[in-house]
């Protein structure tokens, strides 16, 4: 009885690790170019919606309070990687900081990107973290 129990919990996970598998075909694969565009946080948010401007190497934009920026950034239509390090930003202190820190943190913790439409998303492997509305 305890073989049986084990086995079907092995089938259950062979087959929840295959479904795991098949996300893999939405991020990771060849994506639009991104260089030269704008866009808005499509999450409504207290305060002012997050941007994300990309231009050549750099990202700009506002992060709900401030003005943040990077020149390191690693983006690869061919594969749909995107990563940025070394974000840099202005310092004023605003009613709402916990958007602008969430946000930034996501914003470094992206490993892939997806581009539908006018619709941009950003991934961390297959985990959802933004989603942006072209400007």
């Amino acid at each position: 009885m305890k073989n049986i129990l084990l086995a079907f919990c092995a089938v259950i996970l062979l087959a929840s690790c295959s479904s795991v598998n098949g996300l893999k075909s939405k991020s990771g694969a060849s994506q639009a170019s991104l260089n030269n565009s704008s866009w808005t946080l499509a999450t409504e948010v207290k305060g002012t919606a997050p941007t994300l401007l990309i231009s050549g190497d750099r990202i700009s934009g506002n992060a709900g309070c401030n003005n943040y920026f990077s020149t390191e950034i690693n983006l690869d239509p061919t594969a749909g990687n995107f990563s940025v390090k070394n974000i840099g930003s202005t310092r004023k202190m605003c009613d709402n900081m916990d958007v602008e820190t969430n946000f930034l943190k996501m914003l470094d913790a992206t490993t892939k990107y997806v581009v539908k439409d006018n619709v941009l998303e950003l991934y961390k492997d297959n985990l959802l973290l933004l989603r942006f509305n072209k400007m």
